[in-house]
């Protein structure tokens, strides 16, 4: 560990998992940690995620790799069927992923943020129910305007905010520059068990539309996606829920398996999670004294299961290329470090979405040939 020696102060804006983890890496390294949410409190539930690779060790350092074990969803299948709901192949998920059995982790995103959470609240001050209003940089430092009132300057201050980011947005303009569409919208929510589903994924597809269900553990629920190919972003449904709900029932109007129950199951949600399968691509991820970290920075995709896992890392680079305080040599520095591994990753879609996604029905079954014949060579 290694301490400067005057704290500096340093604010990040976001505590998903990016925020927290820098925040913990920060304080470690010697720094005043203040971090501020919108949300009003710790986002909890949502779809599992994977903790792959340099991301396991991350996690070990932090001394939370126990209790990431515990939280562990073992799914043990991934079974994969046609329009009609007829089986093509049951593959271990493994297979598809390029994780590791034994080694890489898939946990609740909501058990990952509580436990990133646990590790810093002691010593970390969090700003719920709060953002950023305002930035204003100097040679100095920052000074911060908050939505609910007052303003406060730090040393540095850090977007962990999410592809949608206000502080990337703040820096360096509209989301559109940097914003790299791949094609496809999904909706995720979910619904109480009733299939008779357990640790394992079941997903439907027809030629630009995929439908998942996914039951992790036995609480009685299982987490719905409805994904779907469309040419432009729908941005009239962005911010409007009813207009969300009404795009994805015209697209799977017609679609068979359990999908007309998931539609009505869509209906009467209050967990829906809509967006666009994306990418943030940008040429530097720091301006001034402000620098962004995961998604706000380099989103990969779902596509790609490493979003997670990019954040995780992306922190503990950025923070111990901070150790020495120098601000401008540390961006530099976290950059020339990240920046492979973060191109490497999002370059992997591609292969992804037409294994998920397959657009046509040349793709279909191409894709479906390559499942059947992966299920006999086990």
């Amino acid at each position: 560990m290694s301490h400067t020696r005057n704290r500096s102060r340093v604010l990040i804006s976001g505590a998903s998992i990016a925020g927290p983890a820098l925040a913990y890496w920060l304080n470690r390294h010697g720094y005043a940690v203040t971090v501020v949410e919108k949300a009003s409190a710790l986002r909890g539930g949502g779809y599992p995620i994977d903790i792959r690779g340099t991301a396991v060790d991350v996690v070990r350092d932090m001394g939370l790799l126990p209790q990431l074990r515990d939280a562990h969803i073992d799914v043990r299948r991934l079974t994969f069927l046609d329009g009609d709901g007829t089986p093509v192949a049951s593959v271990d998920p493994h297979r598809l992923t390029g994780g590791v059995a034994g080694q890489d982790l898939e946990v609740r995103r909501g058990d990952l943020t509580e436990a990133l959470y646990t590790a810093v609240r002691d010593d970390v001050e969090f700003l719920f129910d709060d953002r950023i209003d305002s930035l204003d940089q100097s040679d100095h430092g920052v000074d911060v305007t908050f939505r609910k009132g007052g303003s406060r300057a730090f040393d540095m201050v850090f977007g962990a905010d999410g592809v949608h980011s206000r502080t990337r947005e703040f820096l360096f303009g509209p989301e559109e520059r940097f914003h790299r569409y791949l094609g496809h919208c999904f909706a995720g929510f979910t619904l109480r068990n009733t299939f008779g589903l357990r640790d394992e994924v079941t997903m439907w597809n027809t030629p630009g539309r995929t439908a998942a269900l996914y039951a992790a553990g036995d609480d009685g629920h299982v987490h719905a996606l409805l994904a779907f190919a469309h040419p432009e972003p729908p941005l009239h449904a962005f911010r409007n829920p009813r207009a969300q709900r009404d795009l994805v029932a015209d697209v799977f109007a017609d679609a068979g398996w359990e999908v007309p129950g998931m539609l009505a199951a869509l209906r009467d949600t209050d967990d829906l999670f809509f967006d666009v399968v994306s990418q943030i691509r940008m040429p530097r991820w720091s301006s001034g004294r402000v620098a962004l970290v995961g998604d706000a920075a380099y989103a990969p995709s779902f596509l790609t299961g490493q979003g997670s896992s990019l954040a995780l890392i992306g922190a503990y680079s950025l923070a111990g290329s901070l150790a020495g305080g120098d601000h401008a040599a540390g961006f530099a520095a976290y950059e020339d470090g990240a920046r492979p591994l973060v191109t490497a990753t999002q370059d992997q879609v591609g292969d992804g979405d037409v294994t998920l996604f397959p657009t046509t029905a040349p793709a279909l079954e191409r894709r479906n040939a390559m499942l059947r014949k992966l299920a006999l060579s086990v």
